[in-house]
């Protein structure tokens, strides 16, 4: 029995769909906005600033965050960064990441409760730059 093409097509959109669907219900970290943000640091959840030097530089950093660089320019990966990170919060515990716009968080949030089992892991949606857009608090980087 031959489907037609139309038929065929509209399945093939809602499997994508779902799959869609079922990927953002299986993400085992929590995306926080700047407010959830502000609540979780003044419960004492360590913040970990993934960026470069050269990006704390540039725009500074939020206070009391802990800066470790996980990808380099081209990419790469900081083989160092899981050992560092490992130190300020075991995978049992919380901690929040932020990049500058939340993409290199959402992946490594993505990584590190899918592959090394953290389970307590806050992803700051839209990064610094979204909490320098809304006039929150930076301050210079002091390596």
């Amino acid at each position: 029995m031959r489907l037609p093409m139309r038929f065929v097509a509209i399945l093939a959109i809602a499997i994508l769909v779902t799959a869609c669907a079922e990927e953002q219900q299986q993400a085992a970290y929590t995306s926080v906005s700047n407010a959830q943000l502000k609540e979780l640091l003044a419960k004492g959840i360590p913040l970990v600033d993934i960026r470069r030097p050269e990006e704390w530089r540039q725009t500074g950093v939020i206070e009391g965050s802990h800066t470790i660089t996980l990808f380099g320019p081209g990419g790469q990966i900081h083989q160092d960064f899981f050992d560092k990170l490992a130190r300020i919060a075991p995978r049992d515990k919380p901690v929040a990441l932020i990049c500058r716009t939340g993409n290199r968080t959402r992946v490594a949030s993505d990584y590190l409760t899918k592959k090394l089992g953290y389970t307590r892991l806050y992803n700051v949606k839209h990064g610094i730059t979204d909490w320098i857009r809304n006039r929150n608090p930076v301050v210079k980087y002091q390596p």
